[in-house]
């Protein structure tokens, strides 16, 4: 029993409330002021290390500065981010998260410096953190989302969605494994699935590697959930680097892997493989020593490759990979040069990627084959001796009949992929296949029409371990044609439009220039002289309603503006002293002594200001960055009769590039603005509304921002296809593995590049008018928007497309849904598939935080008259 004798202890005394140190709170004090003053006076770096200092110091301010501390710390480090400072900017990070740890808008804000600098990696971490800290947190929702797209390619859901090709990699891995290879390595493990294929078929020993630190945590975590961690070894990091025995105990007997692209070699399948048998593969089996059994012999999954190709016409890619157009709103295009895209396999310039990609079934137009499909290359992927000849062996030349009529285009390349003597994989276009086809695009000056008689030479060659196949001449009624020679004898002089068609309104000005051109290149030796834009960029050159639009407005609102000074005299719009109308111009191009000021900020490449220019009494400026695009814009100013000072380039001016909006001079405003609103993916591009915002303080009175409008549409579809590319589908695991809930966590609701006009799908509804963003009436806009649609089949809902219809005034209007569009559309993928009968209502709720876009829906039971906006919440300022 207790000793019941003893004295109680004695509490424990309350702890001494410390007493305040007067110097030290003296110090917080004055530092809190002056970190105050600094930010007033927008000395944001001072501001900084006051903040600081009184956090530190006095941690119990920490609700109150926080707003004020964040604010200085974005400030900050975007003027250490323009000063190239970055080792700066991340250690004022750091130091704000030591006070902050669990604040997502700091750790949000962090995430998107990294993504920005290319650390992708990184960023994902940044922006998943914010998310779980804050699951509704908009801006760090819509970061993760994009950040996904780059670090999970979506081909991974469509590849694990593909049974016939999981199962026949499977069988292939199995039979090998059964027939003695033991010890396995898969290069580029992704998920994991192939390595665990070769460990559940019996292999004693499975290692794999993975370069992307993403892929490599989520293998990791799907290995462990599938029971076999320990017995694969996933190393992070690239095959090139692996050594034995540093890495791995000794060479393995089997590699597998998938490291290929649509162009076959473009993921480096030639370099790991030769590599793998000169470091890591066991020899092959001698055919001369057949005792040796498969345990001591190497071998390739997949072990080859047969690469098929075809000539092609098709519009969709000649209008994305050259111009087109002999004219665009209303400026003669000769003087432009030879404009393309950079995709080419030339040898003149190794900064060009050889091909592109596309899933030709689903192009929009189409396209038709010139010839039929030829055999390119055969590889053997178990001969090295025939891998490391690949890159010296001599360019071959085919001929290949022409068997259709039309304009060259493309060579469209697609291959058949051994994976062992009884079982290949096929990514031809005419498959059922996740794989797209790889697209070597013509860039010649000229078009040049095929028939049926000729004969299309193509040189095929393996330089830098890429495959090229290059179109080089034509061979017609005896003579040989290079197709980088400008003229084809039985070709018209005139340009063909998009359509391949000539095009009549070429001037005689504009076809003397282009002719001039041409037998320049004839004579000269050397390399031809282009100018390189992007595939978006050119596709954008060759929109002839796009820019016919934009001209017309112009012309409208310079017009109008005209008149009115007419009337008020030529400084009035400015809120300048009035000034007697002076006499214009002789020339009525040049932009006299009071010009309308026009900025275009247009994203990329853009000949939208030079449209203004040409108005007469404009001073326009471009926001086009790189040198070569400048002189391109002067060529073309020269050319159209533009005066060189109504032209200029307004970033060579401004001295911070992120404070692009801003006035013209210090006494003078915007006639117009010109905003790029969407992103060519089909997305509203990021912070519209705050740019939009700024840009109505800076026009002068009856200017406008172009364009002044943006409405959304949209409809509801069935489309297996949208789900197989968002997420692994179904109950049932992936070949018997548990991999979907994992990488499903990369799942991205809003698919973007869509064609609409030719994805699979079924129209569930009519189009309806989903979102307004007003540009010019701040009062007019909301964040959220209830919409009613009316279901006109039955089906299951699974997701909303949407387009834009571009406003630049109240008559002019373009759609980023036509078949001369630049812009590809968007999709939200419904979380849940919705089904719903003929004649049902469908509640579509409708976000728009910044540029991202949410969409839920729901079965409305009451009646209503599509479209209706049930409810309109949270203006826009």
């Amino acid at each position: 029993m207790p000793n019941t004798s003893t004295r109680p202890k004695r509490g424990r005394r309350n702890r001494r409330v410390p007493r305040e140190d007067p110097a030290r709170n003296e110090l917080v004090s004055r530092s809190l002021e002056s970190a105050q003053q600094c930010l007033f006076n927008q000395d944001y770096g001072t501001a900084f290390v006051h903040y600081l200092l009184v956090l530190n110091l006095a941690p119990v301010l920490k609700d109150f500065a926080s707003e004020s501390f964040r604010f200085t710390l974005f400030k900050w480090a975007d003027e250490l981010d323009s000063l190239g400072r970055i080792q700066d900017l991340f250690d004022c990070y750091e130091q704000a998260l030591e006070l902050f740890p669990t604040d997502e808008v700091i750790i949000n804000s962090m995430g998107e410096h990294l993504f920005r600098m290319g650390f992708r990696d990184e960023a994902a971490g940044h922006f998943h953190k914010a998310l779980k800290l804050k699951p509704d947190y908009p801006e760090a929702k819509e970061n993760f989302y994009r950040v996904a797209n780059w670090l999970v390619e979506r081909w991974h859901f469509l590849m694990l969605n593909d049974r016939r090709r999981n199962h026949k990699y499977q069988q292939a891995i199995q039979k090998a494994v059964e027939g003695g290879c033991n010890t396995v390595l898969d290069i580029g493990t992704g998920t994991g699935i192939l390595g665990m294929c070769a460990k559940k078929a019996g292999a004693a020993e499975v290692y794999a590697c993975e370069l992307s630190k993403t892929m490599y945590e989520l293998a990791c975590e799907v290995v462990t959930a599938n029971g076999m961690n320990g017995r694969i070894k996933i190393l992070h990091m690239k095959s090139l680097e692996m050594e034995v025995p540093k890495d791995i105990p000794k060479r393995v007997s089997l590699v597998v892997t998938e490291t290929v692209d649509a162009g076959l070699f473009g993921e480096g399948i030639i370099e790991s493989l030769i590599h793998a048998w000169n470091h890591l593969l066991l020899p092959p089996q001698n055919t001369q020593d057949p005792s040796r059994p498969p345990s001591q012999a190497g071998r390739v999954i997949p072990a080859g490759a047969t690469v098929f190709g075809m000539a092609v016409q098709c519009l969709e890619i000649r209008r994305h990979h050259r111009l087109c157009v002999s004219e665009i709103g209303g400026l003669a295009t000769a003087a432009a040069g030879e404009l393309h895209s950079p995709v080419s396999c030339s040898s003149e310039d190794d900064s060009t990627e050889p091909y592109t990609t596309e899933r030709l079934s689903r192009l929009p137009g189409g396209y038709t084959p010139l010839t039929e499909p030829f055999n390119a290359l055969d590889i053997d992927f178990n001969n090295v001796q025939e891998l490391e000849g690949l890159c010296s062996r001599e360019v071959s030349r085919v001929r290949l009949p022409v068997t259709g009529e039309g304009l060259l285009d493309a060579l469209a390349v697609w291959f058949q992929l051994h994976l062992d003597q009884q079982s290949s994989l096929s990514t031809g276009p005419k498959e059922d296949t996740c794989w797209e086809q790889a697209i070597y695009p013509v860039q010649t000056p000229h078009n040049f029409p095929l028939r049926p008689g000729d004969e299309l030479i193509v040189e095929i060659s393996c330089r830098d371990a890429y495959l090229r196949l290059c179109s080089v001449a034509v061979a017609r009624d005896g003579r040989e044609f290079r197709l980088d020679d400008c003229l084809d004898p039985d070709k018209p002089r005139n340009n063909p439009g998009p359509s391949g068609n000539p095009n009549p309104s070429l001037n005689a000005e504009a076809e003397l220039c282009s002719a001039l051109a041409c037998l320049g290149t004839e004579q000269s030796s050397g390399p031809r002289d282009y100018t390189m834009l992007e595939c978006a960029e050119m596709a954008l050159l060759n929109n002839q309603p796009y820019h016919d639009s934009f001209r017309r407005a112009l012309a409208k609102l310079i017009t109008n503006l005209k008149d009115a000074r007419s009337v008020q005299g030529p400084s009035q719009g400015q809120g300048l002293e009035v000034m007697p109308l002076t006499d214009p111009p002789s020339d009525p191009m040049d932009p006299g002594p009071d010009p309308f000021y026009v900025l275009d900020v247009s994203e990329g490449f853009s000949v939208l200001s030079l449209m203004a220019a040409s108005q007469g009494q404009v001073k326009a400026y471009s926001s086009v960055e790189k040198t070569q695009h400048q002189a391109v814009l002067r060529r073309l100013a020269r050319a159209n009769g533009v005066p060189e000072e109504a032209l200029e380039f307004w970033l060579n001016q401004v001295e911070d590039e992120q404070a692009v909006l801003q006035r013209p001079s210090r006494e003078k405003l915007w006639s117009a603005i010109i905003l790029d609103c969407v992103e060519t993916c089909g997305l509203v591009r990021q912070k519209l509304m705050e740019k939009a915002t700024l840009a109505r303080c800076l026009l002068e009175d009856g200017g406008q921002i172009f364009p002044e409008r943006i409405v959304l549409y949209g409809m509801l579809v069935e489309s297996d296809t949208l789900l197989l590319e968002s997420a692994v589908q179904g109950q049932e695991p992936t070949l018997g593995f548990n991999i979907a809930p994992f990488i499903n966590q990369f799942t991205v609701p809003v698919h973007v590049f869509l064609d609409l006009s030719t994805l699979q799908c079924r129209h569930l509804s009519d189009s309806v008018e989903l979102f307004i963003l007003d540009l010019m009436n701040t009062n007019a806009n909301y964040t959220n928007r209830d919409v009613k649609v009316q279901a006109s089949a039955s089906g299951r809902v699974t997701a909303v497309p949407f387009w834009y219809q571009i406003h630049l005034n109240e008559e002019i209007s373009l759609s980023t849904f036509n078949q001369d569009s630049h812009w590809k559309q968007a999709a939200v993928v419904l979380h849940q598939p919705l089904a719903v009968r003929e004649g049902d209502w469908v509640r579509l709720a409708v976000t728009l935080q910044k540029s991202s876009i949410s969409i839920s829906a729901s079965i409305e039971e009451e009646a209503g008259e599509t479209g209706t906006v049930d409810s309109v919440k949270s203006p826009i300022r």
